[in-house]
């Protein structure tokens, strides 16, 4: 007999069943020490868990149990979170952080990335059921221009979860990548339920209060497994609309003015001085549509064998229509004459100006309107076998393949030179508010604006690919009555490739594509309380054309043949990555943990283009675009690395209700994509450029954790934590002399030609995380309950910058109610500013914000329920701001995306 699975059996059943005494007072020594693990809790009995209560006390019962520091949300308390993807039901919990965009496309109001502990999302790794799953982005530059390694959770319904649990501390078990920690998606299986036939259902709609929209929602599961629990079907289902509207505010760029430009001239305290590019209004809208589901069979062909085959897809179709009604200051102000008395300058900035009516030709604001079409996938499937050899030997064998899209087949753009002569003007209120500009008397309407035609841009053909096949086996030895309670050991490997093999920027033709005579005739205008919704003085009641329109416009003016090859959108990166691991789980009085060391090799060949050749292996000139007369050239840089990653995690029962951890581990997370294989572009005249660094090496992570938990009640957890991570190798932004080979006087010589260039591009740095992490959840009464927690982090670079996703404050507050009918819950989530990224020539940043939720539930009857959830619920503000080494602190943009509330009847069989 497995004396210890017995006994983690055991545990369970009495720490989860038993609602009056959840962590018995008077639990032996033995059992405080063998809590049971999750990763054993697969072969045990099912254990039915209802209720917010209940999933309360799972989940503090799981992370009590843990040897390493984690936290877990179960998938009863995500039924009763206001919670619409993964991402949504990780917000509340300490040294998480969630974010709404990717990279530069500005907020949203779904969360969309996941970070842990003030990092970027991409040093966090997302796992399904422990492996990789490949992601996909609908937002065209987070396809081509900013390629990171985190996971889009907007395609990651709620509905799929079991459970998630988020690893703060690295064991060698767990898949490389994660620097900061993994977060890991543990789905339903058929086996696991406790009828041999099962139905959930929910049916219903979600309003947005900005566009007065209201969409479908459904999600179904289906479950059956015959009485001898051999074998087992489910599958899911989930079809989701809904509309989408932001408005908002963009300041994009600030350019400095010179010693040469008209308007020194005149003013000569300007010269040196910086000014906006470009501010525009913009409405952005989009019809959003996520389908898909699972299909998951489970089998016992014998006793001591389960075999389990697993399939999941989904699609999130996201349209979008983007308008941005802008200010060109950039075209008119370098050699303005008609600047008025009374400008203000500021921090080197002039954040006050107005220019008189010119009454000329001078085209004072520029309207881009982008229609696009776009879309976002992920899907893998799985095949594994649970082999208990012996009841000391169990193996776990799995193959798998997952795929990511990202697609961007076409945009219908017309751009538009506005407002000829009629002045304009500005004036900066700080970070905290929109800027007050205005733009000619009349922006109504295309005559009143005065438009003229300027472009017709944007790429298209983009489906990039993200691609992963791996196998790998898992074993583990057990060892009854002995300190050392078990040896994990593991080989995998992986083939991964992220790609974009096409695209086109496309142009206007040789039609008569300015004639306005051709322009579309019909048009629309600005909702009516864009202005008040942000808060201003600015042009509001601005018009548009239908995405109809343009699209027939397009069709008819645009060119997108293959002379419109796009190369710097095209780049590949494919690695090899294999992985031994050994841990060993150790268990003693009144303490346990594991020592582990993962040893990984990678095998790396990024592909790029330039337009000189770069690297040994290269092929070129490749003739046939446009952008390229002399051609292009394809680059390959390989490249291996190894590194053994060793972690050891203890834990001390100091009593029965209180817990110390400590841990250290070195962690890995690989360079992104685009950081790795960006277009190089150089200036053989200036000798200057940009692009990617493929010689960039991973990043390495050693990490220390300190925790001390005190389970002072039932459902009842009073904590406090230290971290520190030591970074080698942060990939950030820099100005680096690099020996590139100049075309022209190579040309001219007759041989190869090396010269200096100075270029912007990616390269590795030291840096340092630090934090504090508390969490306090309370029980109050029968039927009440809070949690509160918050984290203090800090971060920052060997050469001074900011760390990217560093928030210094991150906190949560929720309240809940429950009883047999009815359940109620309200949740405040705060995240402090934080560096975003680099934006036109400085570094942009995302002020503090907060958001409030809640959920309410009543229970119909035994099988059926209602629930209403609303998100977003104040209308947050997201408030970005830019710095820079010239002009300081500066207004970036602002977006309101309004509220949305969720309707939904659920039905369980």
């Amino acid at each position: 007999m497995n004396y210890r699975k017995t006994l983690l059996a055991a545990s369970i059943i009495t720490g989860l069943c038993v609602s009056g005494a959840l962590y018995a007072q008077d639990s032996t020594a033995a059992a405080a020490a063998n809590q049971p693990k999750k990763s054993d809790v697969k072969e045990l009995a099912a254990v039915t868990v209802v209720g917010i209560r209940d999933s309360e006390a799972e989940s503090l019962a799981l992370k009590k149990a843990a040897d390493s520091h984690v936290e877990v949300v179960t998938a009863e308390d995500i039924g009763k979170l206001p919670a619409k993807n993964v991402a949504d039901t990780l917000q509340r919990l300490p040294g998480v952080s969630v974010g709404t965009s990717s990279a530069g496309e500005g907020g949203f109001d779904e969360n969309d990335r996941v970070s842990l502990r003030g990092t970027a999302p991409s040093m966090t790794q997302t796992l399904i059921d422990g492996h990789n799953i490949g992601t996909g982005d609908w937002f065209v530059l987070n396809q081509t221009a900013t390629v990171g390694r985190s996971v889009s959770y907007s395609l990651l319904p709620a509905e799929i979860v079991s459970e998630v649990v988020v690893h703060k501390t690295s064991e060698a078990r767990l898949v490389e990548g994660g620097a900061a920690g993994t977060v890991n998606i543990v789905t339903r299986k058929p086996l696991q339920f406790d009828k041999p036939v099962t139905v959930h259902a929910s049916v219903g709609g979600v309003y947005a209060d900005l566009p007065s929209s209201t969409k479908p929602q459904f999600s179904g599961l289906f479950n059956w497994k015959n009485d001898a629990g051999t074998v087992g079907v489910m599958a899911q289902a989930f079809y989701e609309e809904r509309s989408l509207q932001r408005n908002g505010q963009e300041v994009l760029g600030l350019e400095q003015l010179g010693p040469t430009d008209a308007i020194v001239a005149a003013h000569p305290d300007l010269n040196g001085v910086y000014f906006p590019s470009l501010i525009g209004n913009v409405l952005f809208t989009q019809k959003r549509k996520r389908t898909g589901g699972s299909v998951d069979v489970q089998f016992k062909p014998a006793d001591n064998v389960t075999v389990n085959l697993n399939g999941f897809y989904s699609k999130l179709k996201a349209d979008n229509f983007n308008r941005n009604y802008m200010m060109w200051a950039t075209h008119f102000v370098h050699g303005a004459t008609n600047l008025a008395p009374g400008y203000v300058v500021k921090n080197n900035t002039l954040t006050n100006a107005t220019f008189s009516p010119s009454n000329d030709a001078t085209n004072y604001g520029i309207y881009d309107q982008i229609s696009r079409q776009a879309s976002a996938s992920t899907r893998f499937f799985t095949a594994d076998v649970d082999w208990r050899a012996t009841d000391a030997l169990s193996f776990t064998a799995q193959v798998g393949t997952t795929k990511g899209e990202g697609s961007s087949p076409k945009q219908d753009v017309l751009e538009l030179n506005t407002a000829p002569g009629t002045g304009a003007a500005w004036d900066f209120r700080g970070t905290g508010r929109p800027v007050n500009w205005s733009l000619g008397p009349d922006n109504s309407s295309p005559a009143a604006s005065g438009v003229s035609a300027n472009w017709i841009f944007g790429e298209g053909g983009i489906n990039v690919e993200d691609k992963e096949n791996w196998g790998k086996i898992d074993g583990e030895f057990d060892f009854d009555n002995s300190t050392l309670a078990s040896l994990q050991f593991g080989v995998r490997y992986a083939n991964h490739t992220r790609q974009n093999p096409y695209a086109f920027a496309q142009g206007p033709n040789s039609g008569d594509w300015s004639n306005p005579a051709n322009f579309p005739v019909g048009f629309s205008h600005y909702p009516g309380d864009f202005g008040s919704s942000l808060g201003g003085s600015f042009p509001s009641n601005i018009w548009y054309y239908s995405q109809a329109d343009l699209a027939a416009y397009d069709s008819k003016y645009a060119n997108r043949g293959p002379e419109r090859l796009y190369p710097n959108d095209i780049y590949k990166v494919n690695e090899k990555d294999g992985a031994i691991y050994l841990q060993a789980n150790f268990i003693g009085d009144r303490w346990s943990g594991n020592v582990g060391v993962r040893y990984v090799h990678t095998k790396q060949a990024v592909n790029y283009t330039s337009t000189s050749p770069q690297e040994s292996k290269v092929t070129g000139p490749i003739l046939g675009s446009a952008f390229f007369p002399s051609g292009y050239y394809w680059n390959t840089n390989d490249a291996s690395y190894s590194k053994a990653l060793p972690s050891a995690n203890l834990k001390f029962s100091l009593t029965d209700q209180v817990l110390a951890r400590v841990a250290v581990s070195q962690t890995l997370t690989r360079p992104d994509y685009s950081a790795l294989a960006g277009t190089v572009s150089l200036d053989d005249t200036g000798h200057t450029g940009s692009g990617g660094n493929p010689n960039l090496k991973p990043l390495i992570s050693t990490n220390f954790d300190a925790d001390l938990e005190w389970y002072f009640a039932p459902r009842g957890l009073l904590s406090a934590g230290v971290y520190q991570m030591s970074l080698q190798n942060y990939v950030t932004f820099s100005s680096e002399s690099r020996l590139y080979k100049d075309m022209p006087a190579s040309t001219a010589a007759g041989h190869d030609v090396y010269a200096a260039y100075q270029v912007n591009i990616p390269s590795n740095v030291d840096g340092k995380v630090r934090g504090v992490e508390l969490n306090y959840q309370q029980p109050i009464g029968d039927n009440f309950g809070i949690a509160l927690n918050y984290t203090y982090a800090t971060g920052n670079a060997n050469n001074g910058q900011d760390l990217q996703g560093t928030s210094k404050n991150t906190a949560n507050a929720s309240a809940f109610f429950e009883n047999d009918k009815f359940n109620a819950r309200v949740s405040y989530t705060y995240r402090s500013s934080y560096f975003a990224g680099p934006d036109r020539g400085g570094f942009f940043y995302m002020q503090g914000a907060g958001y409030l939720s809640a959920s309410f539930g009543y229970s119909i009857n035994d099988w059926m329920s209602v629930s209403l959830d609303g998100l977003n619920l104040n209308s947050p503000k997201l408030r970005y701001y830019v710095k820079g080494d010239g002009y300081g602190i500066q207004p970036r943009s602002t977006y309101i995306n309004g509220r949305q509330y969720y309707l939904n009847l659920r039905f369980k069989f």
